[in-house]
This record gives structure tokens, sequence and C-alpha cells, in this order.
């Protein structure tokens, strides 16, 4: 896609448009490469962060906000926040093929925390909370397959039953 063609990498999983167009977009991408200054290289890291986990520039501001005042390493601590979101865990679990797909369960109603349907994808899961798909839910062909090839143990905060 043209948001990998522009990192130079895939954002969304692996990309095959790559491999046919390794250059970034627009009419000067194949032109020679100049050296990106400091705030380039971290304005470019911010935006794939915000590519990556589908957050628009104010909430990412509001999560960064909120890292910078707890205490620990603003850095790590964002990228909690950021792993810790309802749509991110929906994906990490396994039960959506991408983050987008995972926004949108969330978004339909097919994800419960604690037994309580969510419908809010930036909703803050907290350690201990369980996650499910609800009953009627459990049937869509999406959450069906995504269940049935799963893998349990790839991340180590998050437990599988």
């Amino acid at each position: 896609s043209r948001i990998a063609r522009k990192f130079g990498e895939g954002i969304f999983g692996a990309d095959k448009v790559l491999s046919k167009k390794n250059y970034p977009p627009g009419q000067h991408g194949n032109s020679r490469k100049r050296k990106t200054s400091e705030y380039g290289v971290q304005l470019r890291e911010k935006q794939k962060a915000k590519y990556t986990y589908g957050v628009l520039e104010k909430q990412f501001r509001n999560l960064f906000e909120k890292a910078e005042t707890a205490k620990g390493i603003t850095g790590e601590i964002l990228l909690q926040l950021l792993e810790g979101r309802l749509d991110n865990i929906v994906f990490r679990l396994g039960i959506a093929p991408t983050r987008a797909a995972a926004r949108q369960l969330v978004s339909h109603k097919h994800i419960t925390v604690n037994g309580e349907v969510v419908n809010v994808p930036s909703y803050a899961v907290k350690p201990g909370q369980v996650i499910g798909v609800r009953e009627r839910s459990k049937s869509l062909e999406v959450i069906a397959n995504s269940l049935a090839g799963f893998n349990h143990s790839k991340y180590p905060w998050l437990e599988w039953d």
C-alpha cells in the first residue's frame, strides 16, 4: 500500500507492493535520497506507530501526555497504553486477522469484557480482565476462521482459555 511504501516497510503486516515498487510514493519518490533530519526521523517513527495501531493524531497525543505524566520510561509506557487497547488485544489474541478487522468487531458489539458488551475500540483493558466473544457472534466466519488456526503462545502477557 501507499503507506507501506512511504515508510519502506510493511506497516499492516507483509506487503507485496514493496517487492514491486521499493521506493516512496509520489512524483519524486524514485529520485535521489536526502539525509533525513533528527526531527524527520522522530516524525516518521511517530507516524509509523500511529498507522500501525490505527490511532488518530489527537488520540495519540492524549496517550502520549498520559504516558509522560506516568512514572517510568515514557516510550515504554506509551507502547503499553497502545498495546492495552481493546482493539489491539482482540488482534493479538487472534480473534481478528487484522487490527482494522479487530476494531470493526469491537465497534459492532461482538466482543465482551468480563461478560459485558464493549463497543469502544480504545477501551483500556486492565490486567485480569477477561475478553470474550459473544455467543451469537461465534458463528461469524471471520471469528470461526481466526479461532480455528490460532497459535496460543505468541504473546506472554496474554492468556488464552
